[in-house]
């Protein structure tokens, strides 16, 4: 396979991807909890900042919005990736009395307590993004998880026939396994691969999402296989495609074998642009903020109808063999020539991603202007 000379702009990003979470989770720290102040409220539990930054920089100032356009009282507050953390925070909202607890679980153990303690004081709690299996949540709100996962399977498999790959192997970098979503986008992606007719040399679980794990996990499985025994890297998300692409810039591989992503964060848009990362998922988290806050305004203002009526979609909780309410929203693939859409609909800007003379060249090629 031919080596080439990165460019600066490159590598400083396949650098920086890494360290990026550091930041943000450090910037989360320092401003964990929003409250609207006295009055009925809804209780948010968030997860962290590591999994990913759309947590603090997207998901929070939504629902914020939301609620305050409504006139609907909140506690909005993060977990920081502390399983403890995340039942005292729930224990004081049930102890607080809101009328409404939604939530993105850290694992499904610990969730499940805490919509045991809701569901006792009589709380109706929302599963938000995460379905907590064995929980009994009485709604969830999310996007088709699956069919995220088959996204990501696709473009990978369009990366790989664009390189002339048409068989092959195929890394699979999952997400946390304690998280349910990282299972249902492993198997969508899993399906769509192998279906295609590629193979999968090595699957590796990143416990926490943690993005430096998955370098390390990524570099082991790298030196086991070596350059020519990848065709392609599954990565679950755009923070495990960060270290990813690390890898491989250091071994001048950048562009030479795809990766795929999501949540279409700028660091990943970034990527795409460049060509390190063949495709990440955007998931309009406006519209799952949206969804999730007219969910829990309906519940708070008693219209248990208008919630039913929104919530048309049933998720099958293996654990308790139930089916539960959902609201499920339709994920769609990034490539280098849609990044445009992302901006244009106001999920990030020009300025946040054309950030150097390089990405502004790529940017304009590509029509965002």
């Amino acid at each position: 396979m031919r080596r080439t000379q990165l460019s600066r702009s490159t590598r400083l990003l396949s650098i920086a991807a890494v360290a990026a979470v550091g930041a943000a989770s450090l910037a989360a720290c320092s401003d964990d909890k929003s409250d609207s102040g006295g009055g009925d409220k809804v209780g948010v539990i968030l997860p962290d900042s590591a999994s990913s930054a759309r947590w603090e920089t997207a998901d929070r100032p939504l629902l914020e919005k939301a609620f305050k356009d409504a006139g609907v009282g909140y506690d909005i507050q993060n977990a920081g990736g502390d399983v403890n953390k995340f039942s005292t925070i729930a224990d004081g909202m049930i102890s607080s009395k809101v009328k409404v607890l939604m939530m993105v679980n850290l694992d499904s153990d610990s969730g499940a307590a805490v919509i045991k303690k809701a569901t006792a004081a009589g709380i109706p709690v929302i599963d938000y993004d995460r379905l907590t299996l064995g929980g009994g949540a009485n709604y969830y709100v999310s996007f088709d998880n699956v069919l995220v996962g088959t996204k990501i399977g696709e473009g990978l498999v369009k990366g790989m026939k664009a390189n002339g790959k048409n068989n092959g192997p195929v890394v699979l970098l999952d997400g946390s396994p304690t998280d349910n979503n990282a299972t249902l986008f492993s198997t969508g992606y899993k399906k769509a691969i192998t279906d295609a007719g590629y193979t999968v040399a090595a699957q590796q679980a990143v416990k926490d999402w943690d993005n430096q794990q998955a370098l390390t996990d990524f570099e082991q499985i790298f030196t086991k296989l070596g350059a020519g025994g990848i065709d392609g890297v599954a990565a679950a998300n755009d923070g495990l495609a960060g270290s990813v692409a690390s890898v491989l810039a250091k071994n001048n591989l950048t562009g030479k074998i795809p990766v795929t992503g999501q949540d279409a964060t700028d660091e990943g848009l970034q990527r795409v642009l460049l060509g390190s990362q063949y495709v990440t998922i955007y998931k309009a988290i406006k519209k799952e903020a949206d969804a999730a806050s007219q969910l829990a305004i309906k519940i708070i203002k008693g219209d248990k109808a208008g919630a039913d009526a929104l919530a048309t979609a049933k998720s099958d909780d293996t654990v308790t063999k139930k089916q539960v309410p959902s609201i499920l929203l339709t994920p769609q693939p990034i490539y280098k020539e849609n990044v445009k859409d992302v901006v244009a609909d106001g999920f990030t800007t020009k300025d946040k991603i054309c950030t150097t003379a390089e990405l502004k060249a790529a940017c304009a090629a590509n029509g965002i202007n």
